[in-house]
């Protein structure tokens, strides 16, 4: 559909409409200065999410730099094959630490 061809039928059809007298007297500016308020709180929104869009990009870099960082990262401590007994030395480090305490 062409957008131009649409808004001239649209401006044709609304001039052969006959003006209300129930619009009330200066609603024209009313509407416009509303508009104009919108358009300055619009900066304020288009600066903030300007900085937010940045701020995702700067979060992505980063999650980025990690999982490389991950991948690259040479292996400290060897890997144990039994998953049952590191889940046990996890859940009991506390208790292991308190029987230490003096």
């Amino acid at each position: 559909m062409n957008i131009a061809e649409l808004q001239k039928k649209l401006i044709a059809a609304a001039r052969l409409q006959k003006p209300d007298v129930r619009v009330p007297y200066a609603f024209e500016k009313r509407i416009m200065a509303h508009l104009d308020a919108r358009a300055a709180n619009h900066r304020w929104v288009s600066a903030w999410t300007h900085s937010l869009w940045r701020a995702a990009v700067s979060c992505v870099v980063v999650a980025m730099l990690f999982g490389v960082w991950t991948i690259l990262e040479p292996a400290g401590a060897p890997a144990s094959d039994d998953l049952s007994m590191d889940f046990q030395n996890t859940l009991l480090a506390s208790v292991d630490q308190g029987d230490n305490a003096p």
